[in-house]
């Protein structure tokens, strides 16, 4: 299972700890109350309601210990709501009839139980932006890269590595930003090259042992987080990038041994009077034993 390490910023972004129980035991009973799940189905009928009489675009459902989409009375006739925010609920699945609000640009199932998701999904031609944080997906759908529109797809803290991916996963070609953060991958598949537009790349806390070359086809790059992987090398093309872009890279990294700072050199900037001329040279060929914690390419005009 994904690991969690240090969360991202933002408003999509946070972090729960799992409490551990001896083996066997049962986990203790959430039932609800008949008498709370009638006032709940009365309290989302309402939101419902005022969605569509005073043709409101945003629905927001964060915490309602939802556990069905289905239970929501009239949540898909919808199909003119823009924004739907259905985080930390109770949802293990995603019902086909998401494609019913074929309006929709962002959607925020974050902090649920989610375990699959319906091919029907990749049907939402103007969805933007998918947070699928902190769920139990283990595979994507067949087509799910076939999502037109999608800018930020955060996937940070599932059950995710190399094989999960469709075969289409890179034809998100709009994406902006990608957070795979607290997740199984040990490879980086080379088709990563193929999304152009990403800014933001987060691959924190995997066990990635390499990045591909490919990476360096990112020339748009702006954020690369890498920390909590076994990664012992960086690719050149990173620095051939940065070189081209006229942008600074510094690599922070943990606490090393004095032996370790002795024996290995990190990248340095070398700057003149103005970051604006700032170039990149590299001091070494292999970066070994060194965990490596963050990557950060920042621009300058």
């Amino acid at each position: 299972m994904g690991r969690g390490g240090a969360g991202r910023g933002g408003v999509w972004r946070a972090r729960a700890v799992a409490g551990s129980r001896p083996p066997g035991q049962q986990p203790p009973s959430r039932r609800v109350p008949p008498q709370h799940r009638a006032t709940m189905s009365k309290s989302l009928k309402k939101i419902v309601e005022e969605s569509r009489e005073k043709n409101q675009p945003e629905v927001d459902m964060c915490d309602r210990g939802i556990s069905n989409m289905l239970d929501v009375p009239g949540l898909f006739t919808l199909s003119h709501i823009t924004q739907l925010v259905l985080s930390h609920n109770k949802l293990t699945t995603v019902p086909a009839n998401i494609a019913d609000l074929r309006n929709i640009e962002v959607l925020n199932f974050f902090n649920n139980q989610i375990e699959e998701l319906p091919t029907q999904i990749s049907s939402l031609q103007k969805l933007k932006h998918l947070n699928l944080g902190m769920n139990r997906l283990n595979t994507l759908p067949r087509g799910f890269g076939s999502l037109p529109a999608l800018e930020v797809l955060d996937l940070t803290y599932n059950n995710l590595n190399e094989n999960s991916l469709p075969g289409n996963f890179f034809y998100l070609t709009t994406l902006r930003a990608l957070y795979l953060s607290d997740n199984d991958f040990e490879i980086l598949p080379p088709d990563i090259g193929k999304l152009t537009k990403l800014q933001i790349l987060s691959l924190r806390d995997n066990d990635l042992i390499s990045l591909p070359k490919e990476i360096g086809e990112l020339t748009q790059l702006k954020e690369l987080h890498i920390q909590g992987n076994r990664l012992t090398v960086l690719p050149p093309e990173l620095v051939f990038m940065a070189d081209t872009c006229r942008q600074i890279l510094n690599l922070q990294r943990r606490t090393m041994t004095s032996q370790r700072r002795s024996a290995v050199s990190l990248w340095q900037p070398r700057t003149n009077k103005s970051l604006a001329s700032a170039s990149v040279f590299v001091s070494f060929t292999l970066l070994l034993h060194v965990p490596i914690i963050f990557l950060r390419i920042s621009c300058y005009s």
